[in-house]
């Protein structure tokens, strides 16, 4: 598992499927998705009180993507981490 250093924060991308009420799958590619992840893992300078298992909303083009043992995870800055749901 990836381990992250300072106050960097490890996330899965969750990935939405949006559906009509007649359960029509609608296509993702020409709407503006939220980002949302859950956290795998915290690095140990940071200060927010995440935790793995969390789920959290990100700024969109923020992070950087990387593949390890075939999943792709986003390791991103504590500080571009804007809200986590409940």
């Amino acid at each position: 598992m990836l381990k992250p250093l300072y106050k960097n924060v490890v996330l899965k991308k969750e990935e939405l499927e949006q559906r009509t009420a007649s359960g029509i799958i609608l296509s993702t590619e020409t709407k503006e998705v939220p980002s949302v992840g859950i956290v795998q893992a915290v690095g140990a300078k940071c200060e927010s009180g995440l935790a793995e298992g969390d789920k959290v909303v990100f700024k969109q083009y923020s992070g950087t993507k990387v593949t390890w043992d075939d999943e792709e995870y986003i390791v991103i800055d504590e500080e571009d981490i804007l809200a986590s749901i409940d």
